[in-house]
């Protein structure tokens, strides 16, 4: 049931994670009980420009969305329906750092599981819609660059598109970050 997962075929996998183990307020599910095991570990010679992993499904209550923004976006319209109704989106919407943050937990269940971790060098991440109660995000990553390091012959740098969707495949969040990546030591 491991090879759920193959490296450098660019066939999608999805998330390894039990339902139980998610945050209060949110509901993590996978249809396939493939998904949930634990993928191999993967190193820099194990990506490849255009592989792809989906990741299991997050979804996103009115209680998660106003507890996060009590702690990190107290803004009107992430906290109060009423207030909400009168801003640009028209009712409550989640904080971007919110899809942000559910975003990387869907990263961090997904199959794609990081020798040493998932080590970002930075990037760029853009809100082209809102993250609204109710909606189930997925994270599809995409390879989009792998090279390996000039100054460190250890590591390599994969360049990852991560573009988040709600149920109807609308890109709430996309994501282009650098990643640190180990080389196998064999290699």
């Amino acid at each position: 049931m491991r090879g759920c997962r193959k490296p450098r075929d660019g066939q999608q996998v999805g998330c390894r994670v039990p339902c139980e183990s998610a945050a209060p307020g949110f509901a993590l599910k996978s249809t396939d009980p493939e998904r949930m095991q634990k993928a191999p570990m993967m190193y820099f010679e194990d990506f490849a420009v255009g592989q792809r992993h989906t990741s299991g499904k997050l979804k996103i209550d009115v209680d998660a969305i106003r507890e996060f923004a009590r702690q990190f976006d107290p803004q009107p319209f992430h906290l109060d329906e009423q207030a909400a109704k009168h801003s640009m989106f028209g009712r409550l919407v989640a904080s971007g750092w919110h899809t942000a943050a559910v975003t990387m937990r869907l990263i961090v269940d997904s199959t794609m599981d990081v020798s040493g971790g998932k080590i970002g060098l930075g990037g760029d991440i853009t809100w082209p819609k809102p993250t609204y109660p109710g909606d189930e995000l997925t994270v599809v990553s995409e390879i989009i660059d792998v090279r390996g390091s000039e100054s460190r012959p250890t590591i390599g740098i994969v360049t990852v598109r991560y573009t988040t969707l709600n149920q109807n495949e609308e890109a709430v969040q996309v994501a282009t970050m650098k990643m640190i990546v180990p080389r196998r030591a064999d290699s």
